[in-house]
């Protein structure tokens, strides 16, 4: 089982059918006509997925809420883009992990590049170790890494970024990304085998 694996099996998965009777192509075609009782309806069902996505990441409330009403004001400025092939909460998540590495580009100062070879030099997480913690105790470790690190490490881990997509998203070298991950994995796996 992959580090994803163990680490989303405490997730719930979301469907793409909106409770209540109408249907999400519906309500889609409704918010882009402007409809605030419809957009009202698309925040109250997809605000808890899209909050817990930007939990993942920022573990400061007032940061998450910026990061929450940007993601809904992006998401609703650019509906009509969306095509409704594919899934949408797949389409929203790639808003919302833009809009969460806008905020760190603009609040979190990145560290500096390391210059250490480390492609051999992976550190893993025993999944028996992860599969024991609950979804709220392993959130709560991801959280006390350093800004930088729980971004890389939530981006390549659960949304399976490349080093150089990382870079780019975060305005950091890949070695630097590769550094960020390996360190994290580290911290991590001390932290685990501490409790």
């Amino acid at each position: 089982m992959s580090e994803k694996d163990n680490i989303l099996n405490h997730q719930a998965s979301q469907s793409s059918q909106v409770s209540g009777s109408q249907p999400l192509h519906d309500l889609i075609r409704d918010c882009i006509a402007q409809n605030r009782s419809a957009q009202k309806n698309l925040y109250d069902q997809f605000a808890p997925f899209i909050y817990g996505i930007i939990r993942r990441y920022l573990y400061n409330q007032e940061g998450a809420d910026e990061v929450l009403n940007d993601a809904f004001y992006k998401i609703f400025t650019n509906l009509h883009a969306y095509s409704f092939s594919g899934s949408f909460e797949g389409w929203m998540r790639r808003i919302v992990i833009n809009t969460i590495t806008d905020h760190y580009r603009k609040y979190v100062k990145n560290e500096p590049a390391h210059k250490i070879d480390i492609e051999h030099t992976e550190v893993e997480i025993n999944g028996d170790i992860v599969g024991k913690l609950g979804y709220k105790e392993l959130l709560k470790l991801i959280h006390e890494l350093p800004e930088t690190q729980r971004a890389v490490f939530n981006l390549f881990v659960f949304e399976q970024y490349s080093h150089k997509e990382i870079a780019e998203q975060l305005g950091i070298n890949e070695n630097n990304s590769r550094w960020q991950l390996n360190d994290a994995r580290r911290r991590l796996k001390e932290k685990i085998i501490s409790m």
